[in-house]
């Protein structure tokens, strides 16, 4: 799958996508906001204002890949090789950060990912085959973002980590289970790449 994006008029971005990169990016794309998920969010009838001011979660998530998505803001204090109070205290800091964030930038991600979808549904609208998606730059930001976050999600699933870039997970044999999954890292990261080249100035 060599498909890149290049710029068009008006700030925006185009690639050229066959019906079967067009599914593979719905398939994952619906996955992730599957994962982020609606986040806490305040009932339709509550006070506008108050949306402002929803508490979020204090812990972080869980899932693995949910701690890379909304990592906390203040690193990990188990990391850092400080004192059991000065642990504690950025341990707190993180706790407030995001709490006042967290169901934010879930929202923004979500919101991000079903632009997305859109997308390609109103690609697949136009016939079948695939075709050339052409994107807003504003539409282009939030592919850049999906894109990010699809890697993010798909790398901690393979484990993979800043040392492993080049390494022998880019090297198994077709029989590996995990090879699909690479294939669509390392597609999605290419995708990535010139999307960010084609919105550089």
């Amino acid at each position: 799958m060599a498909g890149h994006f290049e710029p068009v008029d008006g700030g925006g971005a185009a690639v050229a996508l066959d019906e079967v990169e067009i599914s593979i990016l719905r398939s994952l794309t619906s996955q992730l906001a599957e994962l982020i998920g609606p986040g806490e969010e305040p009932a339709e009838d509550d006070d506008p204002l108050a949306s402002l001011f929803t508490e979020g979660p204090s812990e972080p998530p869980s899932d693995p890949a949910l701690q890379r998505l909304f990592p906390d803001a203040y690193g990990d204090p188990e990391k850092q090789g400080q004192s059991d109070e000065e642990r504690e205290e950025l341990r707190g800091y993180s706790a407030e950060f995001r709490r006042f964030t967290e169901n934010d930038l879930r929202g923004r991600k979500r919101t991000d990912a079903l632009s997305v979808i859109r997308s390609l549904d109103a690609l697949t609208a136009e016939g079948p085959g695939g075709g050339v998606l052409k994107l807003t730059a504003e539409e282009s930001q939030q592919w850049l973002g999906t894109l990010n976050d699809l890697r993010l999600t798909i790398g901690t699933r393979l484990e993979v980590t800043d040392e492993d870039e080049g390494g022998e997970l880019y090297r198994l044999p077709d029989s590996d289970p995990r090879k699909p999954m690479v294939m669509a890292y390392l597609w999605l990261g290419a995708l990535q790449e010139t999307l960010i080249e084609t919105l550089l100035p």
